[in-house]
């Protein structure tokens, strides 16, 4: 069992959905060749996330019937994955979704129709400023990292021809502008807040550039900013999808599907002719489209207004999913657990993140109409977290945790005291905060040293918490009012918000001794 059988044809499709999986249900000939002709979408970013959710979905839309063409994939970073990852497999690759049973769902994902190397040495980038003067272009989209929407001084310099991933959709634009000014849409798929806004300043840090040197007209920087021409609307997605897993190779072994090999690249990109995800997913997407757009609520998406967007996203970073993460991680590894999953066999742990969700951040939750907050929480509860395929581990998701407290619990803290709310409610959220000026000292619950996850800011708390011993009796905290008046940090002064002696309390509580971690985060938790 291969894929690239499905395209020649040499393969029982019997034998396939015999042993579970789904096949495309369109022509994929006639779908590749339609897109080539007119092509209506291009992704820039040939990672696991586009193949598991974007990819993924639009093969649905097409299975439906009512849809005629695919994705075109353009690479900016990492070449080799479209050498490795697409070429050998004629694009096709196949999605497993992770099942919180313990299942997998298997599907052969077709809609990808060519993948380009985006850069200026190869062939393909003649190919990507055709498809770009195309009329019937609608949409340029995103996963490549927050980190993707960067420009610097050194690749502005560079001219018309920059290397990093805004140069060169902004170069490509120019070709859209030069071809009549043709609309087109700029979406960004990526994790991470008014991700619209940051691809917008990114391209328009480059054609501004260029205005200032003359290698543009003004007249480009007008058309980027037209909004019956271009438009960058904002999106939330939010999909867990890990490096392809030992578990899933065997499975897909024990099947008979040969196109189970690991691919790690030397810019140690870890892909698979397989991509194995959760199986839950949330793309809401802000419907601000100049040239029409791909029907991906054929899939699932969910196309809304700009500030339920922004609510949608809110609701996820402030409640839902971002502080329970936070929460688990900052505990889990000073309880040395290695796995999310495994924690939520954990009582004390559970509790502790139900509770800081349903009781603490939900009574200051805008509900965004498009999705249930109680029915996101309970999702994320019951089956993201438990799911044992999900490798996730507290010790990564406790990397920039001083980046993430002042959205993740500082937001819901600020709503707390605008609104006049009863501050005796939070009990779980300044305990998780406590825990991170336990967390600080590195050491686990039963004294053994680890490794906090790398921080910016870690070196500089580190030493704000440096006078103080686990297991010291009679020590002085008052150090602790420098790290808990840090706006910076928890996004609010905690004191002026009235809980800065409540959190002193507990950290001390925290710092009483070995099992001490384990012991104050029962009682708390117990007693809520």
């Amino acid at each position: 069992m291969k894929l690239k059988d499905i395209l020649n044809g040499q393969f029982n499709a019997a034998e396939w959905e015999d042993k579970g999986y789904e096949l495309p249900k369109f022509d994929i000939k006639a779908v590749r060749k339609k897109t080539a002709e007119q092509p209506t979408w291009v992704h820039f970013g040939g990672g696991n996330i586009f193949r598991a959710f974007p990819a993924a979905i639009l093969n649905d839309a097409l299975n439906t019937g009512k849809y005629d063409r695919g994705v075109i994939v353009a690479e900016t970073f990492d070449f080799e994955v479209v050498e490795k990852a697409y070429a050998p497999y004629d694009n096709l690759s196949l999605y497993v979704a992770l099942c919180s049973d313990g299942s997998i769902q298997k599907k052969v994902i077709a809609s990808v129709t060519e993948a380009l190397k985006a850069d200026y040495q190869f062939k393909d980038w003649q190919r990507l400023k055709d498809i770009f003067r195309c009329p019937s272009l609608q949409m340029v989209s995103f996963t490549i990292t927050e980190k993707g929407y960067t420009w610097n001084e050194a690749d502005l310099q560079r001219g018309l021809k920059p290397q990093l991933a805004m140069g060169k959709v902004a170069r490509l634009l120019l070709e859209r502008f030069l071809a009549g000014e043709l609309p087109v849409t700029v979406q960004s798929m990526d994790n991470c807040s008014h991700n619209g806004d940051r691809v917008k300043a990114g391209i328009m840090a480059y054609a501004e550039h260029w205005a200032e040197e003359q290698l543009v007209p003004q007249a480009f920087l007008d058309y980027l900013k037209d909004e019956t021409k271009v438009t960058f609307p904002w999106s939330m997605i939010d999909k867990i999808t890990p490096r392809p897993h030992q578990k899933v190779k065997e499975m897909l072994e024990a099947d008979g599907f040969e196109d189970n090999n690991y691919i790690e690249t030397e810019k140690h990109t870890f892909t698979a002719p397989f991509v194995n995800a959760e199986e839950g997913q949330y793309l809401v997407i802000e419907n601000h489209y100049t040239n029409g757009r791909p029907p991906l609520d054929l899939g699932g998406a969910l196309y809304t207004t700009r500030d339920t967007v922004d609510k949608v996203e809110t609701m996820k970073v402030t409640t839902c999913l971002n502080p329970l993460h936070t929460a688990m991680s900052i505990y889990g590894c000073m309880l040395d657990y290695t796995l999310i999953s495994a924690e939520m066999q954990d009582n004390d742990l559970r509790a502790f993140i139900q509770k800081i969700g349903y009781m603490e951040a939900m009574p200051v939750v805008t509900d965004p109409g498009v999705l249930n907050p109680y029915e996101f929480i309970g999702a994320v509860i019951n089956r993201r977290l438990p799911n044992p395929f999900m490798p996730d581990a507290p010790q990564r998701i406790a990397m920039d945790t001083s980046q993430k407290l002042p959205i993740r619990f500082g937001e819901t803290i600020k709503k707390y005291v605008d609104r006049g709310l009863d501050m005796s409610n939070l009990v779980l959220i300044p305990l998780t905060l406590a825990g991170y000026a336990r967390y600080l000292k590195g050491l686990k619950d039963d004294l053994t040293p680890f490794n906090p996850s790398p921080d910016p800011m870690l070196a500089e708390l580190q030493a704000i918490v440096a006078p103080l011993e686990v297991g010291k009796k009679g020590q002085d905290y008052t150090c602790l009012h420098q790290l808990f008046s840090r706006q910076d940090i928890f996004g609010v002064d905690l004191y002026e918000a009235g809980l800065g002696a409540q959190i002193e309390g507990m950290t001390q509580e925290l710092f009483a001794g070995k099992g001490a971690v384990r012991a104050t985060l029962h009682k708390y938790v117990s007693a809520r």
